[in-house]
């Protein structure tokens, strides 16, 4: 079982590339990212002709995160984190999906900072941690994939001297990612190449792409439940490349 992650960046302008994608690599279960459309705008029928059902938790312009299953319907969980009622923004849905526990997660960026939206990122963080400690004392086989939106460490971005002030790299969602892990989530990409960056996002900016100065800012946390099945992880680079396509590549993990 294939489980992987992509934040397509507008979905509706990404059909191109996703099918490219998908046609080659077949994964079961696929998280999207930054969708930028209402539920109501979202290409299902492009995606059934792909052959995946599709649970879509959308917003207009912004934002969005859905839960693409080969063959079959994911059954939704919730559609947002607990501990905020007023919290619109459209950036988590869980579902039971082929015996597991899937969701696709949307990390706010929190740039620029200080500021009103890094103190949104790092709220969001902490509510984000407490529901996945809850989904880890479930003991229910869990995977938490998307664009969390953090660059662990300094060995997952290809220099550091112009991204110090970047909300990506601050103390704070470092120790509350690093957090994640200390409470027994299991980082898939990190255990397939742990001396060595796997990036998954080249900005459009600076020649970023051409010159492989990237980061890795998708990720893909197993439970313990799910980590033992772990086969290998990898990031599907050569999307990044394709004619209209994302800045970010997809990531995925391999099950037994």
């Amino acid at each position: 079982m294939r489980i992987a992650t992509y934040n397509i960046n507008d979905v509706r302008k990404r059909i191109g590339p996703l099918r490219a994608w998908l046609d080659v690599t077949t994964p079961d279960v696929v998280c999207l990212q930054e969708l930028k459309c209402t539920e109501s705008e979202f290409p299902f029928e492009a995606m059934r002709e792909m052959g995946y059902e599709a649970l879509v938790h959308g917003q207009r312009a912004w934002n969005g995160v859905a839960i693409l299953s080969k063959g079959v319907a994911p059954i939704e969980i919730r559609r947002r984190l607990p501990g905020e009622a007023n919290d619109r923004q459209a950036r988590y849905l869980e579902a039971a999906v082929h015996g597991l526990v899937i969701a696709s997660l949307y990390m706010p960026n929190g740039n620029p900072q200080p500021g009103p939206k890094f103190d949104y990122k790092l709220d969001w963080f902490s509510r984000f941690n407490r529901h996945a400690a809850s989904l880890l004392a479930s003991g229910h086989p869990v995977v938490l994939a998307g664009d969390y939106n953090v660059v662990p460490t300094n060995a997952d971005i290809y220099a550091t001297r112009s991204f110090e002030d970047n909300a990506l790299l601050q103390p704070a969602p470092r120790a509350a990612y690093q957090e994640l892990l200390e409470d027994g989530w299991i980082d898939a990409l990190h255990r397939q190449f742990p001396d060595k960056p796997a990036y998954t996002f080249w900005s459009y900016l600076r020649n970023r792409w051409p010159r492989d100065a990237g980061m890795r800012i998708d990720h893909l946390l197993m439970s313990p439940a799910v980590a033992v099945r772990m086969r290998e992880a990898g990031v599907d680079r050569a999307v990044r490349g394709l004619e209209g396509a994302s800045d970010h590549a997809p990531a995925w993990v391999e099950l037994k």
